[in-house]
Order: structure tokens, then C-alpha cells, then sequence
């Protein structure tokens, strides 16, 4: 019998822009705490991610403190700041897909240092704790909420799907590509597929919807620059239904705290 141990745990504050290696984190309703708690959106109050725009991928995020720290990874003195808790008063919509949902504008100075970035006006939005944005009730089992996340509080992919993957590409990528907040080691290539329930610190999660992807795999996250990988390789064994999958998105019940180092308790379903 297999064990699987979660080996990585990332959190992704700023959605679309680069992610934080974490040893543990706080789980809440919503998902990992601080993943996609803020969006950047237009001037219409729509999202962008790297899917339209790839020079986010050159931003990193990162928490001294109090403190949320936006640099750029080529030049790390291009940079700007905010108080985690700081935002104006005034409530303003946002649109996640088909979501209507609302946040709090952080500040003019930090929307004007993104707006200079991204050479057009943004606004950087900080997600209300009161608002409930809810789960796809297809998926949903109790009424669950999400951040700014696509769709679902967490994401897990197995060590193993990736290193299969690489043996297939001529150039490795990272697992960084896909953005995961969970990374498990044990197990075979996309062992994640079979996940039902499982357990990490007591809180249980449920592996609700393979995760299918996008052209924002493709986005080298060191450099921005976009390819035709790793989309061209999966698309000849990882296709159902036209889409490509790859990873589990999940739900949980309860808060705690997870651990690097973890083991992963599941119930596999019978397929």
C-alpha cells in the first residue's frame, strides 16, 4: 500500500502572480490562508491573469510580517508594498468568470504602481472576509466559499504526474507551472485521479474535479514567455472531453493547520 506525504505547500496571495513555498499554513473556509485574497482587475472590474497578460508571471509575491511585498523578479528594487489588512471603505465589484463577486481597492498608490507595470489602468482588490463567493453547486457538498480562486479552495498534484510529464518533454518545466497549492510525493503518475476523501492534520478534504488547463501552462514562470508546451504533450494522453487534466481540485471541511511532511490518509474511489 502506498503512502503519500505532502512534500510542497504553496500559496498564491495575489492571484496570477507568482506563489510562496510554505512549511505550514492555516487552512479557513475558504482555502489556504491568503491564497487569492487579491485580484488585480481592469477598468471594466474584470480579472486578468497571465492568460491575457504573461508579464505577471515576472512579479513575486512575498509576506515580511504585515506586510505584502510585490517585486519584480528581473529587478527586485521595482517594487511596492501594502499593509495585509489595509484597503479603502468602499465596496466594488469584481468579475472571476461567471462570478460576480466584490472586494475593497487597496490603495491608489499600489493600483498605480500595477498600472505603470502593466502599461494600462488596474486596480488591486482585496477580497472581503463577509463575502461568499460560492463553489459550483455541482461540485459543492456543504454550501463551500472560495477566494479569488478559478473555482475550488485548493489544488493538489502528485510529484509523480509531474516527473512523468518530464520524461515526455525535451525541456523540463516546474511544477510551478500549474500552480498548485498541494504537492504529494508516492504513488504513480497521476495516482491524484483515483483520490476520494482524504485527511491531512485532521481536516478532511474531498477530491471533487480534475482540474483542466489552460494556455497559462505554457508561461514559462522565470522569464514569462509563453511556448507550446507543456499543452502539446499532454493534449496526446491527458484529454477527456476535449479539456486537458491535470491535478485534483478540492474542498474541505473544518480549519487546522497543515504540514510539509504530512501524510495523506485517502479513500480511493473504485473506477
Amino acid at each position: 500500500m502506498n503512502k503519500f506525504y505532502l512534500s510542497e505547500i504553496y500559496i498564491y496571495p495575489i492571484k496570477s502572480l507568482g506563489g510562496i513555498s510554505v512549511n505550514e499554513c492555516l487552512i479557513e473556509k475558504k482555502g489556504l490562508q491568503y491564497d487569492r485574497r487579491w485580484v488585480l482587475i481592469d477598468k471594466e472590474g474584470t480579472f486578468i491573469t497571465q492568460r491575457k497578460y504573461p508579464l505577471l508571471a515576472l512579479l513575486q509575491v512575498s509576506i515580511v510580517e504585515d506586510k505584502i511585498i510585490v517585486s519584480h523578479k528581473e529587478n527586485p528594487n521595482n517594487s511596492t508594498s501594502f499593509d495585509i489588512l489595509q484597503h479603502k471603505a468602499k465596496l466594488i465589484p469584481v468579475a472571476i468568470w461567471d462570478d460576480l463577486t466584490s472586494g475593497f481597492e487597496v490603495n491608489n498608490l499600489v493600483s498605480a504602481w500595477f498600472s505603470d507595470y502593466m502599461n494600462m489602468p488596474v486596480k488591486l482588490v482585496k477580497m472581503s472576509e463577509q463575502e461568499k463567493r460560492m463553489v459550483d453547486p455541482r461540485y459543492a457538498m456543504n454550501n463551500e466559499i472560495v477566494s479569488f480562486a478559478d473555482g475550488y479552495p485548493c489544488l493538489l498534484i502528485g510529484q509523480s504526474s509531474l516527473d512523468n510529464l518530464n520524461k515526455k518533454l525535451e525541456i523540463p518545466i516546474y511544477m510551478d507551472r500549474f500552480r498548485p497549492n498541494f504537492v504529494f510525493t508516492g504513488g504513480e503518475a497521476h495516482v491524484e485521479d483515483s483520490f476520494k476523501d482524504f485527511e491531512l492534520s485532521g481536516v478532511l478534504f474531498s477530491a471533487v474535479k480534475p482540474c483542466s488547463r489552460c494556455v497559462l501552462i505554457t508561461i514559462n514562470q522565470q522569464t514569462g514567455i509563453k511556448s507550446s508546451e507543456p499543452l502539446k504533450t499532454l493534449s496526446k494522453y491527458r484529454t477527456t472531453n476535449n479539456k486537458i487534466m491535470f491535478g485534483q481540485n478540492l474542498i474541505h471541511q473544518v480549519s487546522g493547520i497543515i504540514h510539509v511532511g504530512d501524510e495523506l490518509r485517502t479513500c480511493l474511489k473504485f473506477i
